[in-house]
């Protein structure tokens, strides 16, 4: 299935105001995760209040420790510092890297905008070496801003 076919799914399940925010969220991760052979984790993270740091939010995939990342630890809290996307095709090559599974060969990880703050992040794990292009960085950006719209 084509990223691009996702997307009228993504927007639905966002306008959805008979979920909460956490459930739409949840049910965006199970989409991803579902349709994408090489999305193996997809998951949230949010700006942990007032506190330099990110906290997990919804998540589909092996359970993970990594609740609470400081900013600049791993490539989740570099995302929250440097406002960029950030693709690993892999994650052996990157000396800042938190490793959740022996299993993860790659990671994407793009962040979220608020009115022009930077809130939060999708962040997906891949089982396969160098498997993102230029087209899931279109798309986790397009996801990003859809899910903008029922923060705000």
């Amino acid at each position: 299935m084509s990223l691009a076919s996702l997307k009228p799914q993504v927007e639905t399940i966002l306008s959805n105001t008979n979920n909460t925010v956490d459930e739409r969220l949840l049910a965006v991760c199970e989409i991803l995760e579902k349709h994408v052979d090489y999305y193996n984790w997809v998951g949230f993270y949010f700006k942990n209040g007032d506190k330099n740091e990110l906290k997990l939010g919804p998540y589909v995939g092996a359970p993970t420790d990594h609740t609470i990342i400081p900013f600049g630890k791993g490539i989740c809290g570099q995302v929250a510092v440097s406002n960029e996307n950030f693709v690993v095709p892999d994650v052996a090559a990157q000396d800042n890297y938190i490793a959740c599974s022996i299993t993860v060969k790659a990671e994407i990880v793009v962040p979220l905008f608020v009115n022009g703050e930077n809130v939060g992040q999708i962040d997906i794990d891949s089982n396969t070496p160098d498997p993102f292009t230029d087209e899931d960085e279109r798309f986790l950006e397009f996801v990003c801003a859809e899910v903008a719209k029922i923060l705000v």
